[in-house]
C-alpha cells in the first residue's frame, strides 16, 4: 500500500487493511468543521440536492474549503423534515433546510457560535427548540445499529466506510474464524431473517453450506414492494457497503463465490450507489480473486427486477434472475438444496445482510443482549400513515407499539385518536388500538394476526375506515398477484368483489361469511407466501372491527365518512357563515347561497369528493 496517497490500490492481507483505516483517519483534520446534509432520497425529493450545491458554492465563495467539509450522507430517518443537516463538531441539528437558508447557516452557524432557532426542530408536545439531534424524541427511544452509520458517511467514499472499521469483521472472517465458526457465531446471536419470514439466518446458512451440488450462489433480496416500506433502499442509498461486507463473510461461511443483489428498477439511487461500491470493492481488493491474499474469491454483480412484488418472494425472485417469468414455485425442496440455476442459493435481505458484519466484529453474546430472547437485534420500520413523525426508525425488538407511535412518532395529526396501525406490508394485519401496549417482535406479532414483514407500518386514525383499508390491500395483492395458482388468482378476486359490495352499501351477511370462508381456504391451499397471507388484512379487520362491516352492511352506514356510496354531504345550517369557499372550490357548482347567508348542496350534483368538507374551516359540513 502507498502511505502517500488514498487512490485505490489492491490490498494484500488484513495488515494492509489496518494501515490504509490508519492513514484515512491521520489524514482527517480534527480542527475540521463538517455539514453533513442527508442526501437520501426522501430529502433529495425536498430538495437536498440543491442545498449540497448551495453549501458547495457558499463554501468556495468565501474561501473556506480548507477548513469546512461538505458530505452528503443517507438517511438519518426524520423524513418528515427533510433536508436535514447536521453541523459538527456543535451538534447542531437543523430540519427543512433551503437554498435560501445556506448563506446564514454558513455566516452564523459555522463563522460564528449563533444558533439559528427557526431551522431547529420543534418538539410536538412541548413545543420546545431543540438543537441536538439526540434529544430529539424521534432519536431517544432508537437504537440505530446498522442506521447510525448512514449519518456518518458519504456513501459513494469507501474510505469513509473503512474509517469506520468497515471490512474489519469481513478480515476477522477471513483470516480469524472457520467458515463453522462464522456460522455457530450468527447461530448463537438467534438472527432472525429481516425479510418477514423470520427464519433462523444460521440455520438456514449451515443447511445451505452442508447442500449437496455444484457452484453455490448467494443472493441479496433488495425487491421491497410493499406501499410505504424503504427499509432496504435507504439501507443501499445509505451504506451498501455493508451490505457488501454482510454478503462476503456469508460466502466464505458457506462457500459460494457469486453473488447477485437483486434490486427493484424503481430504486436508481439505491441502484447507482450500490454498482460504485461494488466497483470501489473490487479496487481495494474486496471483491474478485484472493480477497486480501485470503485465496476466497467472490465477486457480486446487481440484477435489476421489472417491479413485481411477487419478486420478493425467493423461488419467484430466482426465477426472474433467470431470466424466466417471476413466478413461486412449491417449496417441497428447498432453495438452500436446489434454488438459483438449480444449485444450493443462500438468500437473506438487505438487512440481515447488514446485520452480519456486525454479528461478526462484535460477537453473537453483545447482539443478543438488544431485543427478546425470540428476536434478538433491532429492526428498521418506516413508520408512514397518520402521524406526526414520518420516517425511518431503528429499534430493539421488543418495543411496544405505543413506544413506536407516541414516544417515536409523535402521535397522531392534531391530537388525532390512534385507530389501528397497520403491521407486515399489503399481507399483514391491522392491529386495533385497544392492543398498543403489544411488543413489536416476530412472535408477538404473528400471536394477533399480523406479521414483521419487511418492516413497513402504516398508522391509521379514526378517519379510518377498516373495510375500505382491507379492500385497499386485497386490490394490491390482487393486481400483484402472479395468477399461477388458482387459490390466489381466483380467490383473491373473490374477496375484492366482496369487500367493494361491501363498501357500495350491497352486501349481504352471507357475503361476509363468504368472505371469511374464502379467507381461510385461501391461506391453507395457496402456493406461495403472498397468497398464504393475503387474507390477513381482512380477517384483522374482521375479528377487531367486525362493528364496520355490520354497519355498512345493515344499515347502509360507513362510520368514517369514507365509502361514497354510503355517505351524504349536507350544510348546517347554524354553523355556515356563508364564506362561499365552498361553492367556489366545488368542482360540481353542487353548492349555492348568498354571501353571508347559509348554503345548501345539491344531492344530484354533488360527486361526494369531499373538497368541502376537507376545506370548510368552520366545521359546517357535515356527512350522515
Amino acid at each position: 500500500m502507498n502511505k502517500d496517497t488514498t487512490t485505490p490500490q489492491k490490498l494484500n492481507s488484513a495488515a494492509d487493511l489496518k494501515k490504509l483505516q490508519q492513514f484515512i483517519l491521520e489524514k482527517n483534520n480534527p480542527d475540521q468543521i463538517s455539514v453533513f446534509i442527508c442526501a437520501g432520497t426522501g430529502c433529495c425529493a425536498a430538495g437536498a440536492a440543491d442545498v449540497i450545491a448551495a453549501f458547495n458554492n457558499e463554501i468556495e465563495k468565501k474561501s473556506l474549503s480548507d477548513k469546512v467539509e461538505i458530505k452528503g450522507t443517507g438517511c438519518r430517518g426524520l423524513c418528515e423534515r427533510g433536508p436535514l443537516i447536521v453541523l459538527q463538531p456543535k451538534n447542531i441539528f437543523y430540519q427543512q433546510i433551503s437554498v435560501k437558508d445556506v448563506p446564514e447557516i454558513v455566516e452564523q452557524s459555522i463563522l460564528q457560535d449563533n444558533v439559528i432557532d427557526r431551522l431547529l426542530y420543534t418538539d410536538h408536545q412541548t413545543g420546545k427548540k431543540i438543537i441536538h439531534q439526540n434529544d430529539i424524541p424521534f432519536y431517544q427511544k432508537q437504537t440505530r445499529t446498522i442506521l447510525g452509520s448512514n449519518e456518518e458517511i458519504d456513501p459513494t467514499k469507501i474510505e469513509d466506510y473503512i474509517a469506520i472499521d468497515g471490512y474489519s469483521a469481513m478480515a476477522k472472517a477471513l483470516f480469524e474464524m472457520s467458515p463453522e465458526d462464522i456460522i455457530n457465531e450468527v447461530k448463537k446471536s438467534n438472527l432472525r431473517g429481516r425479510g418477514g419470514g423470520g427464519f433462523l439466518t444460521g440455520k438456514k446458512w449451515e443447511s445451505c453450506r452442508k447442500a449437496k451440488g455444484g457452484s453455490k450462489f448467494i443472493i441479496c433480496n433488495a425487491d421491497e414492494g410493499d406501499p410505504g416500506a424503504y427499509m432496504d433502499r435507504s439501507v443501499l442509498e445509505g451504506n451498501p457497503h455493508v451490505v457488501l461486507e454482510g454478503m462476503i463473510i456469508g460466502a466464505f461461511a458457506i462457500g459460494g463465490h457469486d453473488g447477485y443483489i437483486y434490486v427493484r428498477n424503481e430504486y436508481p439511487l439505491a441502484v447507482e450507489n450500490t454498482k460504485l461500491a461494488i466497483e470501489q470493492a473490487k479496487q481495494y481488493g474486496f471483491l474478485g480473486n484472493n480477497i486480501l491474499g485470503s485465496g476466497f474469491n467472490f465477486n457480486i454483480k446487481i440484477a435489476q427486477g421489472g417491479g413485481a412484488f411477487v419478486c420478493g418472494e425467493s423461488t419467484a425472485l430466482m426465477a426472474s434472475l433467470e431470466g424466466k417469468v417471476g413466478r413461486p414455485r412449491a417449496k417441497y425442496i428447498h432453495t438452500v438444496d436446489k434454488g438459483f440455476r438449480d444449485s444450493p442459493t443462500n438468500l437473506n435481505n438487505v438487512e440481515t445482510w447488514a446485520n452480519i458484519p456486525i454479528i461478526v466484529s462484535k460477537g453473537s453474546d453483545w447482539y443478543s443482549k438488544v431485543g427478546t430472547a425470540n428476536s434478538t437485534g433491532t429492526k428498521i420500520f418506516s413508520v408512514v400513515g397518520k402521524i406526526n413523525n414520518t420516517g425511518l426508525v431503528e429499534v430493539p425488538m421488543g418495543i411496544s407499539l405505543r413506544e413506536i407511535i407516541y414516544d417515536i412518532g409523535g402521535g397522531i395529526p392534531g391530537n388525532g385518536k390512534l385507530k389501528a396501525v397497520q403491521t407486515g406490508g399489503p399481507s399483514g394485519g391491522c392491529i386495533p388500538e385497544k392492543l398498543i401496549d403489544l411488543q413489536v417482535d416476530f412472535d408477538e406479532l404473528a400471536k394477533v394476526g399480523s406479521m414483521m414483514g419487511s418492516g413497513g407500518m402504516i398508522v391509521m386514525d379514526e378517519k379510518t375506515c377498516m373495510v375500505d383499508i382491507a379492500r385497499y390491500f386485497i386490490n394490491f395483492l390482487q393486481n400483484e398477484s402472479c395468477g399461477k395458482c388458482i387459490p390466489c388468482r381466483e380467490g383473491i378476486k373473490r374477496m375484492l368483489q366482496i369487500l367493494s359490495s361491501i363498501c357500495d352499501g350491497k352486501a349481504t351477511m352471507e357475503d361476509m361469511d363468504t368472505l371469511e370462508e374464502l379467507c381461510e381456504s385461501i391461506k391453507r391451499t395457496a402456493l406461495c407466501g403472498l397468497g398464504n397471507s393475503a387474507p390477513n388484512p381482512v380477517l384483522t379487520t374482521l375479528k377487531y372491527f367486525r362493528d364496520e362491516y355490520e354497519s355498512h352492511i345493515k344499515d347502509k352506514k360507513c362510520p368514517a365518512g369514507v365509502c361514497k356510496e354510503l355517505i351524504e354531504y349536507s350544510v348546517d345550517e347554524e354553523k355556515c357563515v356563508g364564506c362561499t369557499k365552498c361553492a367556489k372550490e366545488c368542482p360540481e357548482q353542487a353548492i349555492s347561497g348568498e354571501k353571508k347567508k347559509s348554503h345548501t348542496i345539491d344531492q344530484t350534483k354533488c360527486i361526494k369528493c369531499g373538497v368541502c368538507y376537507e376545506g370548510c374551516k368552520f366545521d359546517a359540513i357535515l356527512i350522515k
